[in-house]
């Protein structure tokens, strides 16, 4: 048996893939990547693909990065890992210093973990202990938006908001109140986009005034709901939440798992409205995709909750394993470094202008509903009836189809659900950008003239 034959084997033999129907998986030849060169991946017998989705949101300066690989050896050879229950390490604490200094205004404290999930379940977990520390002990409830997503774990799935995802487990889940999100493409009102007067946020602030004396904290995805397939948010909407969360004295808890590091076009989603959260959950592109690492931020006030004396177990009794590794803080440095050294967000405007322009083609194709895009985050919505936005049935499989055309052609992206998801890596040339863009059209063109 040959390499490629063996490995498929033991691959459908032994792993359970996530967000992965495996009994279609297990009929299919699935794709084996064995190395990685810039914006491309190389599968097993060499085949280079278009990495279109920054190997889930994490990229930003491409596969191979030599200053990165560079720090991994230099750290690994000097401390690998360190507690940092009761001990600090050199990394953990530069990385911190350096987070606090570029993240929005009053977040003075980092706490680390590994993923994204993590990072929303310490901030569900500060918040609610804060309250119960500070003489309010009525506050044990949060507030979400419809259509949100903050990871999978029981704590952040509790605060989501996407049913496929998460009502299989809502007896497992603690109570929540929910708000409506601004999918303005399908209104949860009813309303149109342009004569609404965001009247989302009148409904967002029914809802605090109702549960306000029992809520610990607002959270939410700022400016981009990612998984919920690239909703943006319409101006001003943001920062409307976070008044209405402040004038009612609520912490307000800001997910940037997928919109930090510069993927909007802002390093951080907030900055884009003026948003200072009293939380700030940060991972994905924190490594640029080189090694796991979270953090999650807050100020003063929520730290100082957590003070006392030792008999009065104030402490917030959470932690993990590799909370703070030094490798991983070390390359999130090295990373943050490369930011400003090669003006990484600055150099981003341009090529955001060309995506929008580009875009814009794809808003003629009968299978497309709706185009959205905030920075480098696109979201492509396919509908059976345009008129109607009648979606495709689901066993149709129209979003799966698409993307192994593009696979085809030597693209990787991914669907969710029937939005084609488009989240190219920061530092990707135009040139390969625009590949990406055709190679995406002409997959939606093919897939849908076929499903007619």
């Amino acid at each position: 048996m040959d390499k490629k034959r063996q490995l498929v084997e033991w691959d459908k033999r032994y792993i359970w893939h996530p967000f992965t129907q495996m009994n279609d998986y297990m009929k299919s030849e699935p794709l084996v990547i064995e190395r990685a060169e810039g914006f491309y991946l190389i599968d097993i017998e060499g085949k280079r693909y278009i990495d279109g989705v920054s190997s889930l949101w994490v990229l930003v300066h491409g596969h191979g990065k030599k200053e990165l690989i560079e720090e991994i050896d230099k750290q690994a050879k000097k401390l690998c890992h360190s507690t940092l229950l009761g001990l600090a390490n050199v990394p953990s604490i530069l990385l911190s210093k350096k987070l606090v200094d570029i993240t929005p205004y009053g977040l003075t404290k980092v706490f680390y973990s590994d993923n994204g999930s993590t990072s929303v379940e310490i901030a569900l977990k500060m918040a609610y202990q804060f309250w119960q520390q500070t003489g309010n002990k009525k506050r044990k409830r949060f507030i979400k938006f419809s259509n949100g997503y903050h990871g999978d774990t029981i704590g952040s799935v509790s605060v989501g908001g996407i049913d496929l995802f998460h009502k299989i487990y809502r007896p497992l889940l603690f109570k929540t109140y929910k708000a409506p999100s601004p999918y303005c493409y399908r209104c949860p009102l009813k309303l149109k986009k342009d004569s609404c007067g965001l009247a989302c946020v009148d409904e967002f602030e029914k809802v605090v005034k109702r549960y306000r004396d029992e809520v610990c904290a607002v959270i939410i995805e700022p400016v981009v709901q990612g998984a919920a397939g690239m909703i943006v948010q319409p101006k001003g909407f943001l920062n409307a939440v976070w008044k209405i969360t402040k004038d009612n004295e609520l912490l307000f808890i800001a997910d940037e798992v997928a919109t930090g590091f510069g993927r909007t076009g802002y390093m951080f989603a907030c900055e884009k409205e003026g948003v200072h959260p009293d939380f700030l959950c940060l991972s994905k592109s924190i490594t640029a995709g080189y090694l796991p690492l979270a953090a999650t931020l807050t100020t003063e006030e929520v730290f100082n909750g957590f003070l006392g004396r030792f008999e009065e177990f104030k402490t917030f009794f959470h932690g993990h394993t590799y909370t703070g590794n030094p490798i991983a803080c070390s390359v999130a440095l090295k990373n943050l470094e490369l930011y400003e050294k090669e003006s990484l967000i600055d150099k981003l405007q341009p090529k955001i202008d060309m995506l929008s322009h580009e875009l814009k083609r794809f808003e003629d194709l009968p299978s497309v509903g709706e185009v959205r895009h905030q920075g480098f985050m696109v979201g492509i919505e396919l509908v059976k009836n345009k008129k109607t936005k009648r979606p495709y049935p689901p066993g149709e499989k129209i979003g799966q189809k698409v993307i192994l055309e593009a696979r085809k052609m030597g693209v990787v992206i991914r669907p969710l659900g029937d939005v084609i998801v488009l989240m190219p890596p920061l530092a990707i040339d135009e040139g390969t950008l625009k590949e990406l863009i055709d190679v995406t059209y002409k997959s939606i063109k093919e897939v849908a003239m076929a499903a007619k």
